[in-house]
């Protein structure tokens, strides 16, 4: 029987790309139909004219049509993905540079500290309205969400609607990839235990064949350099791909973390320096700046426009079709098609979700949405219970649920007052007075985005 998929937020060209690739090379899932939705018609004919080609490439069994109005296409669907950005990667900019101006400094900005604050006052009220309109015309279907800050937007989407949604993301994923190649073991005899927040979720069991591997990895971390050096915080090798190796020099705050707590932070210094802002005052981060030159945000959202610009000339036929897609390593795109499979098939396997809590993880606030392990069966995705989270990990994740469970409250009311004490709560400012010119200045920056506090 046809399934039928909709991806809301489809010129997010990468993950479409992904997506469509993963769909064409899981015929056992299939039929499909592929609803594809985006409100800027540029982004949407980009991503169509990319999956017909890459369809056509391949002869998927896959049909496709495509909206600018997600309620034409949400009728009849039985799995929605939303990876929506609103306001692009210019106003992910807007959410990192402003705060420069006040000595804050962020490597990422899509999650906590200032940028994450103000990306969730406009993405907060998005999701929600895509939540009622799934809730309204396709009441049964699988609801996923990729759209950042996770944690925020999933907490959000429960309390308003009720809707079950389920965020995804690859962080743990990759970090368990990378801490089986640290020890030099197949990633399929590889388990773990993480739990935490989006970004920052921390892994406290990790085995090889059903052994504790922590020794392996202190022996391994012991004869490996420590010392940083200049390529620390780089986004790019020379090459000019995605940094894939995993060393020591590469993560010093994580492998910090992991000696004195035992377990390690997923997915690494990149997302994790922002949730301790108290230890990199004004971004210092082992004699580099966060967001400048370690990690600088600038070249993230440039390769981003670079990747667009590629993409949209294969969609329009003025390059030839990559096909290194349908040969990648598996990843994000991989763990939504390997959860669908579970499910349908109901072979029960173990993946990690953004959930609310519901008293699994029994330290942490039951109405809290965490990424924590759940098995894929055929009736959902059901959490497992940990008992044995450690209470020092769960002390770090209670306090920076203060401030997400705050700034959701600001998003949904769109109060000034508690926008100001979401900013005060997170940590990266402390200036009350400080706090309010900023946070006005970054409600100003984005207004067009934010009915809820500029209601027409």
């Amino acid at each position: 029987m046809t399934k039928k998929i909709v991806l809301i937020g489809a010129g997010s060209a990468v993950f479409t790309q992904g997506l469509v690739a993963d769909m064409i090379l899981s015929p056992d899932l299939g039929p499909w139909e592929l609803g594809l939705v985006d409100i800027d018609p540029q982004a949407l004919e980009t991503a169509e004219g990319l999956s017909r080609r890459m369809i056509e490439a391949r002869g998927g069994d896959i049909g496709l049509n495509a909206s600018t109005d997600r309620r034409d296409i949400l009728p009849g669907a039985d799995i929605v993905v939303a990876t929506i950005g609103v306001g692009g990667r210019r106003g992910w900019e807007t959410d990192v540079f402003i705060p420069r101006k006040y000595g804050i400094y962020q490597p990422v900005g899509d999650s906590v500290m200032s940028g994450g604050v103000s990306r969730a006052m406009r993405m907060i009220p998005a999701l929600v309205d895509i939540a009622n309109d799934v809730k309204a015309l396709c009441s049964d279907a699988f609801f996923i969400n990729y759209s950042n800050p996770m944690t925020a937007n999933c907490w959000a989407i429960h309390q308003a609607t009720g809707v079950p949604v389920v965020g995804l993301c690859h962080g743990v994923f990759d970090t368990e990839r990378q801490l089986a190649g640290f020890i030099g073991a197949p990633l399929n005899e590889v388990t773990s235990l993480a739990v935490g927040l989006n970004h920052l979720t921390f892994m406290f069991d990790l085995r090889w064949n059903g052994q504790d591997a922590w020794p392996l990895v202190r022996g391994k971390l012991a004869k490996e350099p420590r010392q940083p050096d200049a390529t620390l915080g780089e986004i790019f090798s020379e090459e000019g791909e995605w940094e894939d190796s995993f060393k020591a020099k590469d993560n010093p705050f994580c492998w910090q973390l992991f000696e004195t707590y035992g377990a390690f932070a997923a997915p690494g210094d990149r997302h994790v320096t922002e949730f301790f802002p108290e230890r990199f005052p004004q971004g210092k981060y082992y004699g580099k700046i966060l967001g400048v030159d370690a990690y600088p945000l600038e070249a993230v959202t440039a390769f981003g426009d670079q990747v667009y610009a590629e993409m949209r000339a294969q969609a329009l036929g003025q390059k030839p079709l990559d096909t290194w897609v349908f040969e990648r390593a598996e990843g994000e795109h991989e763990q939504l098609i390997e959860i669908l499979r579970s499910i349908q098939n109901d072979q029960r396997r173990v993946f990690s979700v953004n959930l609310p809590n519901q008293g699994a993880v029994p330290n942490l606030p039951a109405d809290a949405v965490l990424e924590l392990p759940a098995a894929a069966t055929a009736t959902g995705l059901r959490p497992l219970q940990i008992l044995d989270f450690p209470d020092p990990l769960a002390a770090i994740i209670n306090r920076k649920l203060a401030a997400t469970r705050l700034t959701v409250e600001a998003a949904l009311s769109g109060d000034r007052k508690l926008l100001v004490e979401a900013l005060l709560a997170d940590g990266a400012v402390t200036d009350p007075e400080v706090a309010r010119k900023m946070g006005e200045e970054l409600l100003e920056a984005h207004r067009q985005y934010l009915p809820n506090f500029f209601p027409s």
